[in-house]
């Protein structure tokens, strides 16, 4: 059984980053509850967590979905477990040019990167504030800073969740809840994959991707420390620095020379 009574709630917790973040928090002695859509690789994610001796609970539920957001909460309701922490982490993107790509993929990438936060957040942010008590971690991504040519949709939703999480991080300011953004780059995961963007500039160079791990534990220890935000990676800690003195339109034409497909 587990020695702690704390649990933290993760989204996205069967693969990249948010696999990474779970573990660093079973490490710690976090009890989990575990949300992906796949209860196969839900179970398989939690037997190999219960080794550190912490309680795991899985809800399988398709965040595109707003019904099954809603019930998610009402689920995690009903077992009168206390969220300390909760974590977005789930998201995905779509890769090509916006007049070309698929409008209902687009509709649920919004979903998913802005309903689902929203919803999640909102519902466990209430409880905390009741209680005065607790910590969110929210994945954005550089992208969020950049207008993104390629991925137009991805980009945007991301700018929506770094606005949110600094903007309601001021309204509990006062209370002993910290909510932190955490920014990667382009990190090795199945992300690239899911969207499409294999032929994308940006992800040939493997070598050059984060690892999920070092992302991950930035994101974690930003979390802990209780920090606004925090970009992963010296490379795109510098990127973000350039970024901020460089004209929109300058960034956006750079942003599509990096994404766009490599020339076959």
């Amino acid at each position: 059984m587990s020695n702690t009574t704390k649990y933290a709630l993760i989204t996205g917790a069967t693969s990249g980053i948010g696999l990474e973040l779970v573990k660093l928090f079973a490490k710690d002695n976090y009890n989990l509850i575990i949300v992906s859509r796949n209860q196969q690789e839900l179970d398989k994610t939690a037997k190999e967590l219960q080794q550190n001796g912490v309680d795991v609970i899985t809800i399988a539920k398709d965040l595109f979905n707003r019904d099954e957001v809603f019930s998610l909460c009402e689920e995690v309701k009903r077992t009168g477990i206390q969220v300390d922490v909760l974590v977005n982490d789930a998201g995905q993107g779509v890769y090509g040019l916006f007049k070309d790509n698929d409008i209902d993929r687009e509709l649920k990438i919004i979903d998913l990167n802005i309903g689902a936060l929203t919803i999640l957040t909102k519902h466990f942010l209430k409880e905390m504030v009741s209680r005065n008590e607790g910590k969110i971690l929210n994945v954005a991504s550089i992208a969020s800073e950049t207008p993104g040519p390629w991925q137009a949709v991805y980009h945007a939703t991301k700018a929506y969740v770094l606005s949110l999480t600094e903007a309601i991080r001021e309204e509990v300011k006062d209370t002993n809840i910290t909510i932190t953004a955490l920014q990667p780059g382009v990190t090795d995961t199945d992300f690239f994959n899911k969207a499409g963007m294999n032929d994308s500039k940006a992800v040939q160079d493997k070598e050059a991707m984060a690892n999920a791990a070092n992302v991950a534990k930035d994101g974690y220890d930003a979390l802990m420390a209780g920090k606004d935000k925090i970009v992963s990676g010296f490379k795109n800690k510098l990127q973000m620095a350039m970024g901020n003195v460089t004209p929109d339109s300058t960034l956006a034409h750079m942003v599509n020379e990096q994404q766009k497909p490599v020339e076959h």
